[in-house]
């Protein structure tokens, strides 16, 4: 029989109460109920007054007020679990898991005693796109719970980094790190770096999915500060280890092209202009040898 594990849900947000909400519908239909759930954000009126009854009657949500910046509030759920928790388990926000998702950690987990930190199999991402619509992102949930769950196998092995929208790691393997709280705001790219900081195996999975809706909040009024961090961000990585070289430039420059080449006709919910300009200051830092990802701040 397998041996049952605590396992505590972290979902950090920021404004994005009906998300939250949302979000603790699908932990009321799971197998498995979360030994914790913590909502961390940056202020009270981002969680729902009632995320206690959505999130079902086996559940205690816990919602904590942290400094904003999804390092700095992943951390602080971090540094709340104590001795209680054997496997943690980061969704973002707009992240809504199957049913059986965390039944299929906590057996990924059991079957593979050499890993230590996991990413799920997405059914649809709308993180490039103009986002998926709830109604869509239950069909596809709907069709998959209708089938029995997978036997938790390995789709890609010795990952450097997961994809933070749904990553599971064990409590023992973090030890004391923590998120780079060198990378404000949203981020970019802390997920891959706070993943190569994992001892162990990591691993992508089919033994647990989800649909990431990717929402947009109107049109971007940031673009700027996400493209300087499409270039410094992954140099930061390459200078501490975290990152590959090769990779780095792959990522840095597959933005870049994006950002120009659609800056003539951008998507509505992008501002390519202010991200191309935001390339080309954090392409000048780096020569400079003023690159500083903490320069978004200032932007």
């Amino acid at each position: 029989m397998m041996k049952t594990s605590r396992i505590v849900v972290i979902v950090c947000s920021v404004g994005r109460p009906d998300c939250l909400r949302t979000f603790a519908t699908r932990i009321a239909v799971q197998t498995r109920q979360p030994d914790r759930l913590m909502f961390v954000v940056s202020k009270a009126g981002d969680a729902p007054d009632d995320i206690d009854r959505l999130a079902g009657p086996g559940v205690t949500a816990e919602v904590l007020i942290a400094p904003k910046g999804l390092p700095r509030q992943r951390n602080w759920g971090l540094d709340k679990l104590g001795k209680n928790a054997d496997l943690v388990v980061f969704f973002d926000d707009d992240f809504l898991p199957s049913r059986q998702a965390l039944a299929g950690i906590e057996r990924a987990f059991a079957d593979m005693p050499e890993v230590n930190g996991m990413t799920g199999h997405v059914l649809a991402d709308g993180i490039s796109g103009p986002g998926i619509v709830e109604t869509r992102a239950f069909e596809l949930l709907d069709a998959y719970d209708a089938t029995p769950a997978p036997a938790p196998a390995v789709v890609r092995a010795g990952l450097l980094g997961l994809y933070g929208c749904n990553m599971a790691y064990r409590v023992a393997a973090i030890g004391a790190q923590r998120f780079d709280e060198r990378l404000p705001l949203y981020g970019w790219q802390e997920d891959n770096d706070f993943a190569a900081r994992i001892p162990g195996g990591r691993i992508k999975t089919d033994g647990f999915a989800g649909v990431h809706l990717g929402i947009k909040s109107g049109r971007e009024t940031a673009g700027a500060r996400l493209g300087y961090s499409q270039v410094v961000n992954p140099w930061y990585m390459v200078r501490k280890g975290t990152m590959r070289a090769s990779f780095a430039l792959r990522l840095s420059s597959r933005n870049m092209l994006a950002n120009h080449l659609k800056a003539l006709s951008p998507e509505p919910w992008i501002d390519r202009l202010a991200r191309a300009r935001g390339n080309w200051i954090g392409l000048s830092d780096i020569l400079r040898g003023r690159a500083d990802p903490a320069r978004i701040l200032e932007l």
